[in-house]
């Protein structure tokens, strides 16, 4: 029995290297019409490049006059295009169905349709969102609505201050050249405001 082999433990953990395979990503790729955007994305990347695009239109106007906004709305366009192409590959269909953001109201069909799960015909699955992304488009969704609650309620609330304010001292320079006219003096004239 000195030839014996020695027994294999059938319990013994494997000696082969096994791992999950990782999932494949894919690259997110702004200003590109090829790939795949998730919902997410699309809200808070449309978002943020409507903003930027705002705001240098308003500079470019400033610089160049009105071609500068003209300028701008053009790009917000051709980007909107773009990032709208992406989100329609997730969910595997034509870049052609984008042309429905010239739709009002149509166009968030994109913000609710889910992106097929895993790999389609356009690419790999789109990477998990970040935290930063995700409170992006919280602030954003959030925000904007507020801001506008606040504005519907201030503006009018000024322009009728702006209104009494007119009125008062209308009122008041009035009353003081009636004084003075019944005096006979002059009526004192404006101080530096």
């Amino acid at each position: 029995m000195a030839n014996a082999t020695p027994a294999v433990n059938p319990y013994a953990k494997p000696n082969a290297a096994v791992a999950d395979a990782a999932e494949q990503y894919q690259e997110v790729r702004l200003f590109a019409t090829s790939g795949r955007i998730g919902r997410v994305r699309y809200i808070a990347y449309g978002m943020g490049i409507y903003f930027l695009f705002a705001i240098l239109g308003v500079l470019l106007s400033l610089v160049i006059g009105q071609f500068g906004m003209v300028l701008a709305w053009i790009g917000i366009l051709v980007a909107g295009f773009m990032l709208t192409i992406q989100r329609c590959h997730d969910f595997n269909t034509t870049g052609w169905l984008s042309l429905l953001v010239l739709v009002p109201l149509v166009n968030l069909i994109f913000w609710f349709i889910p992106g097929t799960d895993g790999e389609n015909d356009y690419g790999a699955k789109t990477p998990p969102n970040g935290g930063g992304v995700v409170f992006a488009v919280v602030a954003v969704l959030l925000v904007i609505p507020v801001m506008g609650i606040l504005a519907a309620i201030a503006i009018p609330a000024y322009q009728d201050y702006t209104k009494r304010r007119k009125r008062c001292s209308s009122s008041n320079s009035s009353r003081k050249h009636r004084s003075a006219s019944r005096r006979g003096t002059r009526a004192p004239s404006p101080g530096p405001t």
